[in-house]
């Protein structure tokens, strides 16, 4: 019984630090490259624009994306390793 608490409490700590490391990089990518950053990023052209519109524009719902995909796939293996798998 303790063993089975102990196991619930680290799968919820590993997919609560999981969830917290996405949530940093789409921060930082939808409001720091596309908002903050911008002036910094704006002498580097990327398809015709510059890089902090390209960020604003299409680099964060990119990023959005691939972060789906991402969490999809770690927290599959975070449910084979607690032995809760499909």
């Amino acid at each position: 019984m303790a063993d089975d608490k102990s196991n619930a409490a680290e799968y919820w700590k590993a997919n609560v630090r999981l969830i917290f490391g996405c949530l940093v990089v789409w921060a930082f990518v939808s409001y720091g490259c596309a908002i903050l950053f911008r002036p910094l990023l704006a002498g580097i052209p990327v398809g015709g624009t510059d890089l902090g519109f390209w960020f604003a524009q299409q680099g964060s719902i990119l990023t959005f994306i691939v972060l789906i995909f991402f969490y999809a796939w770690r927290m599959n293996k975070l449910d084979q390793k607690y032995g809760l798998g499909e």
